[in-house]
């Protein structure tokens, strides 16, 4: 029970990553918020995410939609302690092909959103005297990868702002860190695996990247973030924690 009665907002909370982040939460005793743009999958994955756990619809793309999941959890619940920034998505394509208005899009879900719920979470964490933020960042944050030239992108730029606020808010005993996940079996990579000509030699070629020759499972990240999010880290801050079966290491 590493999380036993602590509030906790996860976006993206509906599939993949966050599913499993909000479950594994509620097994450990948090009150979840599930946040994601699909409400029905959010109120799914509420369901069974233990007792006090609440579904919201969120565009973290849109910052009044952020501010209001910031009120509505400080006005049920009376504090944040812990967020999770974990909505993102991904498209394909190098800088040349990439068109504008797509990369706006991306950039405006995988970067802003993770500015807009630190933006808003933050004041309330400086009241109540402290909290934890644990942003999804990926191990295409330090490495590129052909045709993901926004992704990589964005995900860069979460490390490097998870650094510069973990400096900023260490004197409100705010800790920031972000997890890197390598390939994880999610519906970003369902996608993927359907746009390609041949989805079975794409995923034997994803399982060897890594010296453990397997696609890592919503639930082995989630552990880490839980790692990042419980008193378990209490000196961590401005940490990236790679969990990508030891594709990194080579």
């Amino acid at each position: 029970m590493r999380l036993q009665s602590k509030i906790c907002i996860v976006t993206g909370g509906g599939s993949g990553i966050g599913r499993a982040v909000c479950l594994l939460f509620g097994r450990e005793g948090a009150k979840v918020m599930v946040a994601d743009k699909d409400l029905h999958a959010a109120q799914e994955v509420a369901s069974l995410a233990g007792s006090g756990a609440v579904a919201i619809a969120v565009d973290v793309a849109n910052r009044d939609s952020v501010r209001a999941m910031i009120r509505k959890a400080v006005g049920e619940f009376g504090r944040i302690d812990v967020l999770v920034n974990n909505a993102g998505y991904s498209i394909k394509g190098n800088v040349v092909d990439t068109d504008e208005d797509d990369w706006n899009k991306l950039i405006a879900v995988n970067l802003n959103g993770v500015f807009y719920g630190c933006k808003y979470a933050i004041p309330a964490m400086r009241a109540q005297g402290g909290g934890v933020i644990v942003n999804t960042a990926s191990v295409l944050a330090t490495i590129g990868l052909r045709d993901l030239a926004a992704y990589c992108a964005s995900k860069g730029a979460i490390v490097a702002l998870t650094k510069a606020m973990a400096v900023d808010h260490a004197a409100d005993h705010i800790r920031v860190n972000c997890i890197a996940p390598g390939n994880t079996d999610t519906p970003i990579l369902d996608t993927m695996f359907a746009q390609s000509r041949n989805p079975a030699e794409l995923r034997r070629e994803m399982e060897q990247r890594n010296p453990m020759n397997r696609i890592g499972s919503p639930e082995e990240i989630a552990y880490g973030i839980l790692y990042l999010a419980c008193d378990e880290s209490s000196f961590v801050t401005g940490s990236t924690l790679t969990v990508d079966g030891g594709w990194t290491a080579q």
